[in-house]
């Protein structure tokens, strides 16, 4: 007769500890096995649909009338598109440099309801009531786009079919373009920093979109259509108002769609105390959605047998990347010290954590080599361990007043400090 030893025991209970982060890093295993390219819709050869670009900015004096002028250099009709500043609790000379670019500017003042949440929710509304366009595009004050970023759209909206699948109403009513990084070559930081959009940005966002999934909202780069806003007001105004709209559109029955041939190029910052307020800002922003949506988002896409609401949910309560990889190495590490002291195999409990690191390992390669950084990118992963313990410091210290999603501005580079 067979005895099942303590140790069998200890193996099975290792296996269970571990569960949670080998679940978390298989989906990102399985994202990055879907992340391959997927076919473009249909070229239009005029498309009919008309555009807002929305631009959110702060006290943005220096760089608007640049951001501005790309955008009235992209390719599209320009009596089917119009640039809207949204000069929001500006102290500076933002709405005046917009104007002289060539835009036309809202100018807002409210004390007690400011950020970008209550700046788009107000330019939402006027692009609504104004009735010029069919669809807003968000643009961040800091950002270049590619010049085929409204066609991009365009062709999604004006599509009775998106890849071969059918969206919530026939068309594609929320879009996000791919949001990259401006200056990558800056400092490791920002080569770390575009690998790690690679990962999140592009590896998840197509892997997402060849399941049919909702790709998610980055907060820059964002379509929405006036059919969407009016049947999903946009009253989201945390600090990741982007997740938080996100999330509402899903469970109206909208996904929103990866439009991979479009991008956006936001600036990063190379220097620690500017990077660390932006992080904090971001990672405190996911913490609180994880804490509000994650389990009831499971809950409710396990009632209603919903693919978008799990795979969102599964989006929100998967970790940080930082904090995944010191939890898969550490119950390697752990299963492995068992393992020693004992004398006894775990195979297992090993092999549960050998298939989370090897996971996590494929997703973050997956992500070099979309990000595009190169060889110079590959040896700068020898500062990862560095910067996965400044991210957990970050994570320890906790978010400051900036997650109430107020203006925070990060100072860009090459701005005097």
């Amino acid at each position: 007769m067979h005895v099942v030893t303590s140790w069998t025991w200890l193996d099975v209970a290792l296996c269970v500890v571990q569960l949670p982060v080998a679940v978390a890093c298989g989906y990102l295993l399985s994202l990055t096995l879907l992340s391959y390219r997927p076919s473009p819709p249909r070229a239009l050869v005029e498309p009919k649909q008309t555009f807002d670009i929305i631009i959110p900015a702060h006290n943005e004096e220096l760089g608007i009338a640049r951001t501005v002028a790309n955008l009235s250099a992209v390719d599209y009709p320009v009596d089917r598109r119009r640039i809207i500043v949204v000069a929001d609790n500006c102290s500076d000379a933002t709405a005046q440099k917009a104007r002289e670019a060539g835009a036309f500017v809202l100018e807002r003042q409210d004390t007690e309801k400011r950020g970008k949440g209550y700046a788009l929710a107000h330019a939402f509304a006027f692009s609504q009531q104004d009735g010029f366009a069919g669809a807003v595009v968000v643009v961040d004050a800091d950002t270049v786009v590619s010049p085929n970023l409204l066609r991009a759209f365009a062709e999604r909206i004006e599509a009775p079919e998106v890849e071969g699948r059918k969206s919530p109403a026939g068309h594609a009513h929320a879009m996000q373009a791919h949001y990259g990084v401006m200056n990558p070559t800056a400092s490791w930081r920002t080569r770390l920093m575009t690998i790690a959009l690679g990962m999140f940005h592009k590896v998840r966002s197509q892997g997402r979109e060849t399941l049919g999934v909702s790709c998610g909202l980055r907060g820059n780069g964002m379509c929405f259509t006036h059919h969407a806003l009016a049947q999903v007001p946009h009253d989201a105004f945390s600090v990741v108002e982007d997740l938080e709209y996100g999330i509402r559109l899903a469970q109206h029955g909208f996904r929103v769609h990866y439009v991979w041939e479009a991008e956006v190029l936001g600036e990063m910052v190379s220097g620690e105390k500017q990077s660390r307020s932006q992080r904090q800002r971001w990672e405190g922003g996911r913490a609180q959605m994880r804490k509000l949506h994650g389990w009831p988002l499971l809950r409710e896409g396990l009632r209603k047998k919903d693919g978008t609401l799990l795979d969102l949910a599964m989006d929100v309560l998967v970790p940080p990347l930082s904090q995944l990889v010191l939890a898969a190495v550490g119950c390697a590490v752990l299963a492995g010290a068992v393992a020693g002291v004992s004398g006894e195999p775990v195979p297992w409990a090993l092999g549960v954590a050998g298939f989370s690191v090897a996971s996590l390992g494929a997703y973050v390669l997956r992500g070099w080599w979309v990000s595009g950084v190169g060889l110079r990118g590959l040896l700068d992963l020898a500062w990862a361990p560095v910067y996965v313990v400044w991210k957990v410091w970050l994570m320890l210290r906790g978010p400051g007043a900036e997650k109430r999603g107020e203006w925070v501005r990060t100072t860009r580079e090459g701005e005097h400090r």
